[in-house]
């Protein structure tokens, strides 16, 4: 019993299939703090024109 039990592969691949999304939560996680200054600063540029352009008409 105990070495059907070792063998048992049954619930390996339900693990597998929970890894993937959790790893690829990690990586968009980890990409979105990356860039998040650089997408603050595309922002507060965009902000900073619109406000120009509103202020010279």
């Amino acid at each position: 019993m105990f070495m059907r039990f070792l063998n048992d592969q049954s619930g390996a691949t339900a693990i597998e299939y929970a890894l993937i999304p959790a790893f690829l939560s990690i990586g968009i996680i980890a990409s979105v703090t990356a860039l998040r200054g650089t997408i603050n600063n595309t922002f507060n540029e965009i902000s900073a024109a619109l406000t120009n352009a509103n202020a010279t008409n």
